[in-house]
């Protein structure tokens, strides 16, 4: 028995889960796999009625006892420094050791890119480094709320961390038939982190002799991002620069309505999550795109075994786009709920 814990969190978090719980339950009964899905309430609204944002017990159990996870979204304005976001995503990372984020953006439907001329074959996956860098907490501030304040924040970056997530780019690559993997950096400027992520990036690409490796500055790869999409397949990078070029990618492929993601240990736990926010001013609306945690569903089903069921739910997703039957914003008039229920039947018809 799979065991799954679905969070809604925050906003229009608890109404795309929904949307994709009934996706998953449907995908997982065509094909017989056997799948529970709990819910837990881990949220603003629950740290604002009870104080607590999540409790290490909660934490173990979570890792603990089930095989992933499937996290809404999470952000609300009446928490204003979002410390239980930070507990809840940023703690479950680092106590599961989560140091894969993969981001996959594939056009699915060529009318969905904003660039004049899409190539339909774009479909690039990042490997971000989901628990060091610029993210890892280090640094501080000095003489504080003063005209003489001080504030750094440290980029940590290890040969371990380094070594584990570009080995699974090229791991990935090499499975899924991709013929190229990107590092992106900024060597030029950041030049001892950036000496050790290229050092590691040839030594592990030298045992991948049928990949083509190449690296790419931040700032000119963000403009290539927007430029040709289509040239890069698996790009890998590290937490800060991972965070706002798969932001990039997801826009050229569609938007951040249709993106999904992953923080992934590999043989072990997982949490998946859209890589949209909570979006408060449309909450309880019925508006809001959940296919983006239905993409999550995929992801999930992919990590766990179940390719039957990942790509069922991945054509369902494409169906829906051309069907047309989609929420407002991707131009059609059904709600969240009305979504995720046509994809389900649509799954058992």
């Amino acid at each position: 028995m799979t065991r799954i814990a679905c969070i809604g969190g925050d906003g229009i978090g608890p109404e795309v889960i929904g949307a994709a719980v009934l996706v998953m339950t449907a995908a997982a009964d065509k094909h017989g796999h056997a799948v529970t899905l709990d819910r837990w309430d881990l949220s603003a609204n629950r740290y604002l009625r009870d104080g607590v944002t999540i409790t290490d017990e909660e934490r173990d159990r979570l890792v603990g006892e089930y095989d992933a996870a499937l996290l809404g979204a999470l952000g609300d304005p009446r928490v204003p420094d979002n410390v239980h976001a930070r507990d809840i995503l940023l703690g479950l990372r680092f106590h599961a050791d989560l140091y894969i984020n993969f981001r996959p953006c594939r056009l699915l439907v060529p009318a969905l890119s904003p660039l004049r001329d899409p190539d339909p074959g774009t479909d690039i996956v990042f490997f971000r480094e989901n628990t060091e860098g610029l993210y890892a907490g280090l640094g501080g501030s000095f003489k504080t709320g003063t005209t003489d304040e001080v504030a750094t924040e440290q980029s940590l970056n290890t040969y371990k961390g380094v070594e584990r997530i570009v080995r699974a780019a090229f791991e990935h690559a090499a499975a899924t038939g991709r013929r190229r993997v990107t590092l992106v950096d900024k060597a030029n400027v950041l030049s001892h982190e950036g000496a050790l992520w290229r050092r590691v990036f040839a030594e592990i690409g030298a045992r991948f002799p049928g990949i083509v490796q190449d690296t790419m500055y931040v700032d000119a790869m963000a403009m290539d991002l927007v430029r040709r999409p289509q040239r890069y397949e698996v790009v890998v990078t590290s937490n800060l620069f991972g965070d706002i070029l798969s932001d990039l990618g997801a826009q050229v492929t569609g938007g951040l309505g249709l993106a999904p993601s992953g923080n992934i240990n590999p043989g072990s736990w997982a949490l998946f999550e859209p890589v949209h926010g909570s979006a408060p001013d449309i909450a309880g609306r019925g508006v809001a795109d959940p296919l983006a945690a239905v993409g999550c569903v995929s992801l999930a089903f992919a990590h766990l075994g179940m390719g039957d069921a990942a790509k069922d739910v991945d054509d369902v997703i494409i169906a829906s786009i051309r069907d047309g039957f989609t929420t407002p914003d991707l131009g059609g008039t059904a709600s969240t709920r009305e979504v995720g229920q046509w994809m389900a039947d649509r799954l058992l018809a």
